[in-house]
Parts: structure tokens; sequence; C-alpha cells
């Protein structure tokens, strides 16, 4: 099992709200009041997950908290719309024209396009397992994933979702979000999965500090116990962060600082393609400093981020041999 595999049912985080009640909450008096129609709608697609991509259409009432009628009349105009399909076996399943509709997502098809030459180039270089998310809320999703048959074993699926403070992706992107989202997270509650995951939120701060000063995110034995994900954020043009790349590997591999070097280029690769221009970088600061465990461990202590490559090189190129 890796550092980011796919997660448990039910929330990641320990303060995740339900994704498909029945009712909503009212903000002030704290009364429930009936969904809306679009909200029911909406409450039927949010019934399947990758636990539970065929539907029959009494769970799809059940899980959407709708009466069987309502369902059913639900169900029957979004098949005939062509967002469910329906199999011999009578059961439900996510259509064809939603996949088509989540096509033109600027952070689905697109950017996995944009990014898979230098994922490619990243896993001919590590023949480990390459990940690629996106943040939605305190979550993580994967947006793609490469992997072969060597590599340690995970349960990654694209759309998958895991939390921040428990994945190298989710560390990555985290890191560089708004100041103001990044404190209420560390505030908690932190979800743990091991004895290894951070669920201080002062030591979590330390660790996104970290993770900024050095461009890279470590996340050692937090999900499982034997993988461990090195992670590098991925800018737009004007060089906000919009993705994370990453490497899982098993935690008993030493070689995890090779590491470093192939995934901070793949993510500036894959930067580059969407328009970012690195600028020239300081001088590394030198100095004392408490290093986190999950650096310490791998000799990562002390080593900020290296100079930009140059604008045609690509991961394959100078990257480190199979660790």
């Amino acid at each position: 099992m890796t550092g980011d595999p796919l997660p448990p049912a039910g929330p990641g985080r320990a303060d995740h709200p339900a994704r498909s009640p029945a009712t909503h909450r009212g903000t002030r008096t704290g009364r429930t009041s009936p969904l809306s129609a679009p909200d029911r709608l909406l409450a039927v697609l949010a019934a399947f997950d990758h636990e539970h991509p065929a539907l029959c259409l009494t769970d799809i009432s059940r899980r959407a908290g709708l009466t069987l009628t309502t369902a059913h009349r639900l169900v029957g105009a979004l098949s005939a719309w062509g967002a469910l399909e329906r199999d011999e076996d009578g059961a439900y399943h996510v259509g064809l024209r939603l996949w088509e509709i989540a096509a033109l997502a600027p952070r689905g098809l697109a950017l996995r396009q944009a990014a898979l030459p230098y994922l490619e180039d990243l896993y001919e270089a590590t023949h480990e397992n390459v990940q690629m998310a996106v943040r939605d809320g305190p979550e993580v999703v994967y947006i793609e994933w490469l992997s072969g048959r060597a590599a340690v074993g995970v349960r990654i699926q694209v759309g998958a979702r895991w939390p921040l403070h428990a994945t190298g992706v989710g560390l990555a992107l985290l890191a560089h979000g708004d100041p103001g989202f990044q404190e209420a997270y560390c505030r908690g509650p932190l979800a743990a999965f091991t004895s290894h995951t951070i669920t201080d939120g002062a030591r979590l701060r330390r660790e996104l500090a970290e993770v900024r000063r050095t461009g890279v995110a470590v996340s050692s034995r937090q999900v499982t116990d034997d993988a461990v994900s090195v992670a590098a954020p991925v800018r737009r043009t004007g060089g906000a962060v919009v993705a994370a790349v990453s490497v899982v590997v098993p935690w008993h591999d030493r070689q995890v600082p090779a590491l470093v070097p192939a995934v901070r280029l793949a993510a500036r690769g894959i930067s580059r393609a969407l328009g970012w221009q690195p600028r020239p970088e300081p001088p590394a600061r030198t100095g004392t400093r408490a290093a986190e465990p999950a650096r310490a461990e791998f000799g990562l202590v002390g080593q900020p981020n290296g100079p930009a490559p140059s604008p045609d090189s690509k991961t394959g190129a100078g990257s480190p041999p199979h660790p």
C-alpha cells in the first residue's frame, strides 16, 4: 500500500460533511429544509462513487435520501438526457454524456493532456507510481495515475479523494493555498490513519513552511506503514499552484532523495506547458533548522530548491536512475 491510496468509505477529514444529504441545514436557524429540484438531481448523481459505481433504483433512492417515486422520476429524466445508463441487469451507471461534459473541466482532461508527456517521462525515470492531483476543498482529487508491475501496490483510481494533510500531493497543494484556508485546516480536526499521520496543527504548519522553502513535500507512512510519497506543485501562468505531481515508493527504499530532482523537474515541465515562467531563485539560506521527521529520515534536511532547469529540458533527460 502507499502513502496516497484510495480512501475508505466516509469523509477524509474528521469534520467533512456528507456529500449527498436529503436535507441541508440552515446557517442561522439550525433547522433543516427540503432540497430544491436541482439539489435533488445532484443528490441522485452524488449517490454514485468509486465504491458504488452501479446502483439499482432502490439504492439510489436510499443513498440520495429521496422517496422511491421521486428517485424514479429523476432517474428517468437523467437517463433520457444521457447522464445515467441502465445495463441489462437493471443497474444504473454514470453515462457517457457526463463524461463528455466533465472532459471540458480545465482541471480535468485538459490539464491531464498537458501533463501526460512529463508524467510518462517521470515514470520512465523511476518505474514507480506516478500521480497527479488537484485540490477540491479539504481534499485532493486524483486526475492521473501511472503505475508499473513492480511498483509498490496502490488502490488509486482517477477521481479518488484523500485528505490534504495525509498525502504528498495534498501537502504540496495545501502549502500553496490561501493562508486563511491553511490556518483553518491546521486547526483541525485532522484525521489519523497510522501512528505517523500528522494530527498536530503546529507540526502541520512547520511542514507546510518546509514545503514552501524546499519546493517538495514528503509524506512518509501517513496513510499506510509501508510507503512514502515525494510531491511537487504545478503552477499555471502567473504562478498560482493548480495541481501537484508525486512519486510513491516503498518506505524501505532509502534512495528517496534521488527522486526529488525528478519530481521537481516533472512539475516544472508541466508548469511551463501551462504557461508558467520560472523566476531566478535567491541564494539558499544556511543555518540550523528543526527538521520534520519525514524529511530527517530520508536525509532531506536543509535541501532548498535547486536551480530551474533549462526551458527545453524534460524529466527523462538527466533524471536519476531507478532507485
